[in-house]
């Protein structure tokens, strides 16, 4: 009997202690154009029960490979929760990806995928933060994305605020939130009410652990000025290349060569200039061509020119080209080398035709991430911010999602 004892808790002592963080994995060099979203345009995947999620890539094999989906339900930290499949899935996962097509007239050809949850294979019981996992057909992880369920059940305010901190005043902006909670019995809110703030969908920035100031009735509230605040950054750079063959403000000439190569200008250093505004969509991409209708398959890849001048702020750190076209990731494919030459930092990059935000971001030695020592922090920057609500109560085995809310600092106010 001791022995048995010992070994189940060597058994859960190994489960909490390898119970780690679901990060997202992106995609090898031949997977592509990796859309994932709900309901709206954004492809940040918040949706509640019912509501259908959409993932779209390609596969620049063009072999018709198999691919398959596993869901993972998470906690709060983003670690697997308690549930069993069968609490939080109806159906089952772990199937094969059957709506797939090769590209139609394209010089780069490929197989493009599609898969909406939910589907008849798999419906979602549970509010909360889940993470899609796609393998190929030697069970090799791919990529994975998160995504989250919400119940709509409180209200959820916010606004942006201009930071009081004199040392970032004209630098930051301030999230302020409140939460009426309506006819949701919480007992304990500083224990079992959580929020998470997204700043432009990019989970790497999140603020995570803030608990509410203070309570007045049934109304959680959040007036902090440090705690909830994030630099502003800089409207994010911008390119079309919907149109094949034609230059544009930003796209000095396009060449043809195996593929298209469109040679964009070279762009420069926003840190010390004036702020300026001009629309983008805060780091998204959206695929489209003007030769085809079908803009999944017969949308071209073509190379992409980036240059920048080699500056001292560069110090010898890696400089990398930044969007969600691929997951914000830092890998060799979107990483700058310096051109001796003409003393430019340069990267080419194959992309899909459509209209894609970037930025340029610098990995220092130690492994720092610098977002915006190239672009500059502005407090008039227009970011969008979601918030995410989460609730457990004594017991649960798992945290739900009990609101979202929303915000954009066009409109920020002192």
């Amino acid at each position: 009997m001791q022995g048995s004892l010992k070994h189940i808790f060597t058994i859960l002592f190994a489960c909490c202690t390898f119970a780690q963080e679901q990060k997202e994995v992106n995609a090898p060099e031949h997977i592509k154009s990796i859309i994932f979203k709900g309901p709206t345009q954004d492809q940040f995947p918040v949706a509640t029960l019912g509501q259908t999620i959409s993932l779209e890539f390609d596969d620049l094999l063009a072999n018709e490979q198999d691919y398959y989906y596993k869901i993972t339900h998470c906690n709060y930290d983003w670690t697997p929760s308690q549930l069993l499949k069968s609490q939080y899935i109806k159906g089952i996962d772990n199937q094969r990806i059957l709506d797939y097509e090769n590209s139609y007239n394209t010089l780069q050809p490929y197989s493009n995928y599609k898969l909406k949850i939910p589907n008849t294979n798999v419906q979602l019981k549970v509010s909360g933060n889940y993470v899609l996992e796609i393998y190929n057909d030697s069970y090799e992880l791919q990529f994975s994305r998160r995504f989250v369920i919400y119940s709509d059940l409180v209200g959820v305010g916010a606004v942006v605020k201009r930071s009081r901190d004199f040392k970032h005043l004209n630098e930051k902006q301030v999230v302020q939130i409140n939460i009426q909670t309506g006819t949701t019995q919480i007992v304990n809110p500083k224990r079992e009410v959580k929020i998470a703030i997204v700043q432009n969908h990019h989970w790497p920035s999140a603020l995570y652990n803030i608990p509410p100031q203070y309570t007045v009735g049934k109304e959680l509230i959040y007036k902090y000025d440090k705690e909830t605040s994030f630099f502003g950054g800089n409207e994010f750079l911008n390119f079309d290349t919907k149109d094949l063959r034609s230059p544009s403000s930003v796209i000095s000439h396009v060449e043809f060569k195996e593929l298209y190569h469109h040679y964009l200008f070279t762009d420069r250093y926003r840190f010390k200039l004036p702020y300026t505004y001009f629309p983008d969509i805060n780091g998204d991409f959206v695929v489209r061509t003007l030769q085809g209708s079908d803009q999944s398959r017969e949308a071209e890849y073509t190379q992409i020119h980036f240059s920048l001048p080699y500056a001292e702020e560069l110090a010898l750190d890696n400089v990398y080209v930044y969007g969600k076209f691929n997951n914000y990731s830092l890998n060799e494919e979107n990483k700058m080398f310096f051109n001796e030459d003409n003393g430019m930092m340069e990267a080419v990059i194959k992309l899909k035709q459509g209209f894609y935000n970037y930025k340029y971001v610098i990995e220092r030695k130690d492994g720092l991430v610098e977002l915006n020592t190239i672009s500059g922090n502005f407090h008039f920057t227009e970011n969008n911010y979601l918030v995410l609500v989460y609730y457990r109560k004594f017991g649960d085995l798992y945290d739900q999602i009990i609101g979202v809310g929303s915000t954009n600092s066009r409109e920020i106010s002192n």
